[in-house]
């Protein structure tokens, strides 16, 4: 929590800080102006300021019809150079990060809570399981193991030539061929480490500045502050480091697992020269380490009431590098000789892929009750799904999971196999991927056909509501000739905006969709052991050719889904206008702290909120002036919560003012433990000032829907968009729809912020004119606290 303000003893001057929104901006847009300064900050995150205002605290006269301007530009924080567009290949680990903060408002359940993010860190380590083991699917199984070990596989591919078991040489042994392809996936994990740990370096370990009392007084007795306004909140370097070293081992472990299964299980079998004592060695110490890993992943979860500065020196270090010292144990064990010891057939991996999957989706479906729970018992009538918001977004994450890791292995296979359909035994040159992802291939072109139905009924929906809206616009306008064309696309631009209303619809029964045509694919995996196309064999034509079509698509459809994500990150590698347009996705889906999955995007909020916190307390308590911090779309949530990590004697001289704000009907309904409406009234109580611009032509921003009970109204629109309906000769050409931009744009916008900035003047009573000396003596007057 940054240092208390000084009560004020001079009005001072005004600052306005703009914060931008999801996209980001340039300082001279923000500013509009071309000559900008940087003032503080770096070339990652920095406030800037005209070249004219530099000096503005030294000039205050200028500044008397309009405050003094900065804009704090966060951009690079999520979109600013290439390599970042590769975080789209993170997507399952952000998407369950966020299920984490999507717990349904609880009192008095710290058990139930502790629960809850228990089951989402399980779930999010289950995911990095899932991406080794595809990993060593690709690596281990279907290059080392099943192309290496046929020659007419081999022999198409000349980089295996020296793998090739006919060619008889030091690598052909299989033990040795593991070995070897075991360094992709253990070259994955580190990767994910390195990136990891310099994320971390730079957003979780730069601690919020935080100090005494400027004037050292004991600070005021404040209400128990909200999870937002912890001093601990946005700083979560313990847990990220801790989660960090439990997945990297899990990672290493899973790789140990593919080694070393194939190579004892042959020595078990056969009398040999590698004692058969040695693999069970490594199979016990591989039980004993998963054991670890989820001990230290279960145990803590994060330290939000103080600035935790511990960091858990054994787990952070031992751990991983215990799990690769183990893993380099397993490699030489596989890679001793073996005389006679050939590949045949795949690696028995069907039953990881199906105990991952069914550990996912029970995981799911506890987690689903236990949200149920916290709902039933403190309900909130806009929380989506009835709580169950959580549960919908993680199945999700576990889905994107399956598509990218089953993308990889379809694909690849069918590369390595060449003309022939790998697993379907028609001239086909291996055996191909496990059997489940082909069945959870096979329902991919299910599930959008069942999301077809829903689809068209949002479509007639949005296109019934436009007509109906086309009375009300012509009414609201006050047109008595409108033109048809011209109302018909404001209410058609209004219908679809009304569409993100129904997001979380669509959610859950994608959410449900995929759980049970999941759970029907492990089934049919399980009890047929063979895939879609062949297990229907001989059940008639139409099925036989509908299971054929189904494995095909899906198939098809998974590989193309996997190659949309590189060509996605390829080019915005390239191209910064498409980079800026995919860090979009991180603005939104990297707002929250890494508190479920350490290889998840970096949380940008804790460099900005701490930022913004920073600013606004030194420049209120050097200036003693008056502070207006307005947000648009996501700088609104940013703002909103520097504002609650403000001391309560600072936040009596900042003004709140957002527009185009998703604060209530993204954040509010998505994330109720931390902006449902009780948040939202506590925080309307403390800020001196708050005020709320929103359209109907916005599908982002909307209402913040708190009424008077907790202060001053705080909504005001919906405000007209356009500004005019026609040609007028104040706008002689016709305005545009603007949507979720350009708020400044319209006159409202600096009539609340001039409004705001005078309920910061401080209210003092008249009286007489005192003695010359009186006036010298007077101290300044308190401000108005009173909204």
């Amino acid at each position: 929590m940054p240092p208390p303000t000084a009560s004020p003893r001079t009005t001072g001057p005004a600052l306005e800080l703009l914060v931008h929104g999801v996209g980001g901006t340039t300082p001279q847009e923000m500013l509009v102006d071309p000559r900008t300064v940087r003032v503080t900050g770096d070339t990652t995150a920095a406030i800037y300021r005209r070249s004219a205002d530099v000096d503005a605290e030294q000039h205050p006269e200028r500044y008397r019809e309009e405050p003094i301007a900065e804009a704090y530009c966060w951009s690079n924080l999520t979109s600013g150079n290439g390599s970042r567009a590769l975080w789209l290949l993170l997507l399952p680990f952000m998407v369950i990060n966020l299920a984490h903060w999507m717990r349904p408002t609880a009192r008095r359940r710290p058990r139930a809570i502790r629960l809850y993010g228990v089951l989402v860190r399980l779930i999010a380590l289950s995911l990095t399981v899932l991406l080794t083991a595809a990993a060593c699917e690709v690596a281990l199984d279907l290059t080392a193991w099943q192309c290496a070990g046929v020659p007419d596989c081999s022999d198409q591919r000349s980089w295996l030539g020296f793998l090739s078991a006919a060619q008889g040489g030091w690598w052909s042994q299989p033990g040795r061929r593991l070995a070897l392809a075991a360094l992709v996936p253990t070259a994955l994990v580190g990767l994910l480490w390195f990136l990891s740990n310099r994320t971390w370096s730079a957003y979780e370990s730069q601690r919020p500045l935080s100090g005494p009392d400027p004037d050292d007084e004991a600070p005021p007795p404040e209400p128990a502050r909200p999870a937002l306004g912890r001093p601990g909140f946005w700083y979560g370097r313990r847990l990220v480091a801790r989660l960090r070293a439990a997945h990297t081992a899990a990672g290493f472990l899973t790789v140990t697992a593919c080694v070393t299964g194939a190579a004892a299980r042959h020595d078990r079998a056969v009398t040999g020269p590698v004692p058969a004592v040695f693999g069970r060695l490594i199979e016990a110490a591989l039980v004993l380490g998963a054991i670890v890993v989820l001990w230290v992943v279960c145990r803590r979860g994060r330290s939000e009431r103080r600035l935790d500065n511990q960091l858990d020196r054994a787990v952070i270090t031992c751990l991983p590098g215990t799990a690769l010292t183990l893993l380099v144990l397993a490699a030489v064990h596989a890679a001793w000789s073996r005389p006679g010891w050939t590949s045949s057939g795949p690696l028995p991996r069907d039953v990881t892929f199906q105990a991952v999957t069914l550990a996912q989706g029970t995981l799911v479906v506890v987690l689903a009750a236990v949200s149920l729970d916290l709902y039933r018992r403190c309900p909130e009538p806009r929380t989506v799904m009835r709580g169950l918001g959580g549960p919908a977004v993680a199945m999700l994450a576990c889905a994107l999971g399956g598509v990218m890791t089953g993308g990889v292995a379809q694909r690849v296979a069918d590369w390595l196999d060449g003309p022939g359909s790998p697993g379907m035994g028609r001239s086909a040159l291996i055996e191909g991927p496990p059997v489940l992802l082909s069945w959870q291939a096979s329902v991919i072109p299910v599930l959008l056909a069942l999301l077809l139905v829903p689809g068209i009924a949002l479509g007639v929906r949005t296109w019934l509501t436009a007509r109906r809206l086309g009375p009300v616009i012509d009414a609201e306008y006050g047109e008595t000739c409108p033109d048809p064309s011209r109302t018909e696309r404001i209410a058609r631009i209004r219908a679809t905006a009304a569409l993100t209303d129904s997001a979380p619809g669509m959610v859950g029964l994608v959410s449900g969709a995929t759980l049970l045509l999941g759970a029907a694919a492990v089934g049919g995996a399980w009890a047929t052991g063979e895939v879609p196309g062949l297990a229907l064999d001989g059940s008639g034509p139409f099925l036989e050719s509908v299971a054929d079509a189904a494995q095909s698509t899906g198939s098809w459809l998974v590989g193309f889904g996997f190659l949309v994500f590189v060509a996605c990150g390829r080019r915005a590698y390239r191209d910064p206008s498409a980079r800026r347009t995919i860090g979009i996705l991180w603005d939104v889906g990297t707002f929250w702290p890494r508190a479920a999955h350490p290889f998840a995007p970096p949380c940008y909020a804790e460099r900005a909120v701490p930022d913004l916190a920073s600013r606004m307390s030194g420049w209120t308590a050097r200036t003693r002036g008056r502070l207006v911090i307005s947000g648009h779309s996501q700088g609104s949530v940013l703002a909103a919560s520097a504002v609650w990590q403000l001391p309560a004697r600072t936040r009596a001289q900042v003004a709140l003012l957002t527009y185009g704000s998703p604060i209530e009907r993204l954040y509010g309904r998505w994330f109720p433990a931390y902006f449902g409406p009780g948040q939202l009234h506590g925080l309307h109580r403390s800020v001196h000032c708050w005020r709320n611009l929103w359209r109907a032509t916005d599908p982002i921003g909307g209402e913040i829907r708190l009424g008077r009970e907790s202060g001053p109204e705080v909504d005001r629109g919906p405000l007209k968009d356009p500004l005019v309906y026609g040609r007028t000769p104040e706008h002689p050409l016709p305005e545009p729809v603007l949507g979720h931009s350009d708020y400044q744009a319209d006159p409202v916008f600096a009539e609340e912020r001039t409004a705001l900035l005078e309920r910061l003047h401080p209210v003092l009573p008249h009286q007489a004119d005192p003695p010359r000396e009186d006036v010298r003596a007077a101290p300044a007057g308190p401000p108005d606290t009173a909204e």
